[in-house]
């Protein structure tokens, strides 16, 4: 049970006057951002289903089924090591030309993308379209700020209770788009049997959906979103003041459209400017960095895992799911990860705070791992029967303990931050060190794992591996602070 959690490294004096009023959500712009946060999943999980045909088409493998894997994830890995080199000149760039223009620009690249995917003939070219959209997609991160910029410590949380519900809709639309749409001139001849195009090019279809979802986001965006912050330095500017070297800014004046926090506007925050990245590097920024690295870890990680050991026969350790049976358990995660996050996350964490959310989620982590032994024992023992069914959905249950764990860390993020002028850059020093985890976990988690199904191996070896995963986690999480005050009263 979580326990309730006392701001005990702030003096009493100083404590805020309990309960502080709620602002509300600003939906106007608010409702556009939640449009926008579809893109990001929905270009992925359009590409999921058919990568592994894809690969075999193209003929990289030379018929050697066992290779299949090993390029995926390379074409897995590209994106986020790309991904992981730009993000954080991609978030401080935005707090120094705004939010908007940095975001048009990852919008475009995705769409550029997503047809330069569908139209590659070697692996060499689906690998340049992906390191292509991971150098320029930084639109999951500034999405991230641009909630922070509009929303103050009252009602952040209730605003990310709903980021979770376009996920939920685009990891549901994007597979059915990529499955049902790819090498369309052999599953629909009688639509587009005489298209020579979608012939020589089987996976466009498919791929061109999501890139004029990305066109359409591009206009949306271009047209009603608003910048949330005032900072509009001159890229040459920038580039002659020495961007990477010092902080330039023109000095910050509230806007009109600009949302701030109750009694920022007199604090000073408005004449504060970028930090270089030495200066960002404090304790605090490491902290949560650190927390999101090793939350990431751990989640991607069990998340490669998880259908691995539903796949995998029983008799070497698996539970031996077809593949259907796998989708519907994956697609229900994913709701009740959407539905439990609206419906309890704002009066958890008003209740008990982000750290002891936090703590609870990573720490759900071990009896996750441990679940995974006692299923297949079980399915050994009396088959897939109703005891079977019974840990799984306990097992995703503690999941979506652990999916809470996201909402704490931007909250921690927001609260690190050395000053607001700077928040693009420390949510991208946290960014980057969660896409190289993005990176590690699932390569690591796969080799562990293919090596102890092995006959002579120990089975249980990929479940101490994750076991030591969490309990990283759960060590980082211990060194929070016990309320968000002891960061943003220092800031």
């Amino acid at each position: 049970m979580i326990a309730r959690q006392d701001d005990e490294e702030t003096p009493l004096l100083q404590r805020p006057e309990q309960p502080m009023t709620r602002t509300p959500l600003p939906w106007k712009q608010f409702s556009v951002i939640l449009f926008l946060e579809m893109l990001d999943p929905l270009s992925s999980q359009t590409l999921a289903p058919f990568i592994p045909q894809l690969v075999r088409d193209i003929g990289v493998t030379d018929g050697d089924e066992s290779q299949v894997g090993r390029y995926t994830g390379i074409l897995q890995s590209s994106y986020y090591a790309a991904h992981a080199l730009t993000i954080f000149h991609w978030s401080q760039l935005s707090d120094h030309v705004g939010r908007k223009p940095v975001l048009l620009i990852a919008l475009l690249a995705i769409s550029v993308s997503m047809f330069s995917f569908g139209l590659s003939k070697t692996f060499l070219d689906l690998v340049v379209s992906r390191v292509v959209c991971g150098a320029f997609d930084a639109s999951n991160g500034i999405l991230k700020i641009m909630v922070m910029d509009m929303t103050d410590i009252t009602n952040m949380p209730e605003a990310y209770s709903y980021v979770p519900i376009p996920w939920m809709i685009a990891n549901a639309v994007g597979p059915l788009i990529g499955g049902s749409l790819s090498r369309p001139a052999d599953r629909f001849p009688d639509i587009f049997g005489r298209s020579e195009l979608l012939r020589a090019y089987p996976y466009l279809l498919p791929c061109s959906i999501s890139a004029l979802f990305a066109l359409v986001a591009w206009l949306v965006t271009y047209c009603r979103l608003q910048e949330s912050i005032s900072t509009k330095a001159p890229l040459w500017e920038l580039i002659t003041g020495g961007f990477f070297g010092q902080s330039y800014s023109k000095p910050r004046q509230p806007s009109g459209n600009l949302t701030v926090d109750p009694g920022e506007a007199n604090s000073g925050e408005f004449q504060s400017k970028p930090l270089t990245l030495r200066a960002l590097l404090t304790s605090k920024v490491s902290i949560v960095t650190a927390n999101y690295a090793t939350t990431g870890l751990f989640d991607m990680a069990f998340s490669l895992v998880l259908p691995v050991f539903y796949a995998t026969p029983i008799e070497l350790g698996g539970l031996s799911l077809d593949p259907p049976r796998i989708g519907a358990l994956l697609a229900a995660q994913g709701v009740v990860h959407g539905i439990s996050q609206l419906l309890f996350y704002a009066r958890l964490h008003d209740r008990f705070g982000a750290r002891a959310i936090h703590i609870t989620g990573v720490s759900s982590g071990i009896p996750t791992i441990i679940l995974f032994p006692v299923i297949n024992a079980l399915a050994r023992v009396h088959g897939i029967g109703m005891a079977v069914w019974l840990c799984v959905a306990v097992q995703l249950m503690l999941t979506m303990s652990f999916n809470m764990c996201y909402p704490c860390i931007a909250l921690f993020i927001r609260a690190a931050a050395p000053n607001r002028a700077s928040l693009g850059a420390t949510n991208g020093i946290a960014q980057m060190a969660a896409s190289v985890a993005r990176i590690i976990g699932p390569a690591s988690a796969a080799s562990v794992f293919s090596y102890s199904i092995q006959e002579g191996h120990d089975a249980w070896l990929i479940y101490y591996f994750l076991i030591a995963m969490a309990f990283l986690a759960v060590g980082t999480a211990l060194f929070l602070p016990h309320g968000l005050s002891v960061w943003e009263d220092h800031q």
